[in-house]
């Protein structure tokens, strides 16, 4: 366990959740559920709301795995370190899907909070949010 993941555990950014397992499936819905949302409005030419709703379909997808694992988030950037200590350093997860994750995690703040955005980031988030979440299926 690497100590930015005890860092998060320490802060109380990343707790233990023994009813996790429990909401593995829901998550894994509402990142469906995101992921067809944002290729709606992208077929539509928007690209400010499908690069949000493409990151939050891998920020459930995400969750649906970290449940899995009986634990549950506070923080989104410490849902990402919580994705490379339990899932790319057991090799369960290639460390480029979390690096999408992070990356879209950062495009999400743009076009939220700066109103930045672009198609091709809208494409790319979702291109990743599709793999992520086919991966994660796979795992769970």
């Amino acid at each position: 366990m690497n100590q930015e993941f005890r860092d998060c555990l320490k802060r109380r950014k990343i707790v233990a959740f023994p009813n996790g397992k429990k909401l593995v499936k829901k998550e894994l819905r509402s990142a469906m559920t995101d992921l067809d949302n944002a290729r709606f409005g992208l077929i539509h030419n928007k690209y400010k709301w499908p690069t949000i709703q493409g990151y939050y379909s891998m920020y459930h997808t995400s969750r649906a795995l970290l449940f899995s694992q009986n634990y549950r988030e506070k923080s989104h950037y410490c849902l990402y370190v919580a994705m490379k200590a339990l899932y790319v350093e057991n090799r369960i997860l290639d460390q480029d899907i979390v690096e999408a994750f992070y990356n879209a995690m950062i495009l999400r703040e743009n076009a939220d909070y700066k109103s930045s955005f672009s198609k091709s980031g809208a494409i790319l988030v979702l291109k990743k949010a599709a793999e992520f979440l086919k991966v994660a299926k796979d795992i769970l």
